[in-house]
């Protein structure tokens, strides 16, 4: 008898102790979902999902290769960040506003393209490759879409395509726009000091917008700031430099530091907004960290190649020559000259010069979660502590 007690007590304190491990293990996978019942994403070709592509042509092969197996409208082999940041929370892939047939807007959308600027740029998109979807047009196709979709969500067929009307207030708003501000400047040949001149001008404009979509019920946001554009190569080979201001990877000082001025002033326009809307939350991913990390720590996350593009032409250091993009074939002086691929971009920190791979991005898309690189910072897998859902 006492030996069947003993038995039986036993029994209960394991089966106690496993449920108690289940239930901690189900509490952390659910904290990394933050429930919120939508996305909404204002960017560039860092976080364009087929917006660009929409508007003005579908991108060729080889992009899309690594996930989607075919161009899927991303400026990459394969995902974005904000790609494994609608995942990490839950959600489906974002669906590009500007993209009419087989969208499906639910669960968020995703308002970027690429080439988009913070401040509206003065040149066609032909002649500069700066978008003329600039985030103010942005802003307004949202409050557009916002408009339609409380006139039309509860109404058949659009309850299922549309988001709920309350899901713009419990939604997160998710922005990564500026590092075209810099680049416009120095492909316009200012200087250094000059692109820092005019950045107080910019983070005012990119202020005003995020005034407006907080009027317009936003109250969780996710701000990147810009990564370092002196380690990618359209920077690398088209500006000036001195081989003494490269640093330890190959990054090219002068432009990596104008982007670590912009980060250092958006932080101070990030805590504006924070005294401004106190019943806001607002994450300040620090981007630049994340994106340098890969260049830092590449052989430790698999790459052997960070500043030579995957996809593009020319090979030597960096693979690339803006005549001949990736995707490109051209006709010079009676000669085809075509791209070239790699065979493993996973090994590729750079995608086509110009963007990431989709192995970068996922480190960088899932770094986000780790807690390490944001302000405020948080304990890994609680990014959902910051936020309360409003």
């Amino acid at each position: 008898m006492v030996i069947r007690i003993r038995l039986t007590r036993i029994f209960f304190i394991q089966m106690f102790s496993i449920l108690s491990f289940l239930l901690f293990v189900f509490s952390e996978c659910d904290n990394t979902k933050c429930h919120f019942p939508a996305v909404f994403n204002f960017g560039d070709s860092n976080s364009d999902t087929g917006g660009l592509a929409a508007a003005f042509g579908l991108l060729p092969p080889p992009f899309g290769m690594t996930y989607f197996e075919k161009p899927a409208g991303r400026y990459c082999d394969g995902r974005l960040a904000i790609d494994f940041i609608a995942q990490e929370l839950g959600l489906p892939y974002l669906d590009a506003y500007l993209q009419s047939v087989g969208s499906n807007l639910k669960h968020g959308v995703n308002f970027a393209t690429a080439g988009s600027t913070i401040l509206p740029q003065n040149t066609t998109l032909s002649q500069s490759g700066f978008s003329p979807f600039s985030l103010d047009v942005q802003v307004s196709q949202f409050m557009e879409f916002k408009q339609r979709t409380l006139t039309y969500s509860q109404k058949e067929p659009y309850s299922s395509l549309l988001p709920n009307p309350d899901d713009f207030q419990k939604a997160l708003y998710v922005i990564d726009i500026g590092q075209n501000d810099l680049t416009s400047g120095f492909f316009r040949d200012l200087t250094v000091k000059q692109v820092k001149a005019y950045i107080p001008e910019v983070l005012q404009e990119f202020s005003s917008h995020v005034k407006t979509l907080y009027d317009q019920g936003g109250r969780s946001f996710m701000i990147m700031n810009t990564g370092p554009l002196g380690c990618l190569p359209y920077i690398l080979t088209r500006l000036p430099y001195k081989l003494s201001q490269l640093d330890f990877h190959g990054c090219a000082k002068p432009y990596n530091n104008v982007a670590k001025y912009y980060n250092q002033l958006l932080r101070s326009a990030v805590d504006s907004l924070r005294r401004d809307f106190p019943n806001s939350t607002i994450v300040l991913v620090d981007n630049y960290k994340l994106k340098y990390s890969l260049f830092e720590h590449a052989h430790k996350d698999g790459f052997r190649f960070t500043l030579k593009a995957c996809c593009g032409f020319g090979e030597g250091i960096y693979n690339f020559n803006r005549t001949v993009g990736c995707g490109q074939r051209v006709m010079l002086e009676g000669a085809t000259l075509t791209y070239n691929v790699c065979k493993n971009p996973s090994v590729y920190v750079n995608w086509d010069g110009v963007h990431y791979t989709e192995a970068a991005n996922h480190i960088v898309g899932n770094g986000i979660f780790t807690g390490n690189f944001t302000n405020p910072t948080f304990p890994a897998g609680h990014i959902c502590d910051l936020y309360s859902v409003h």
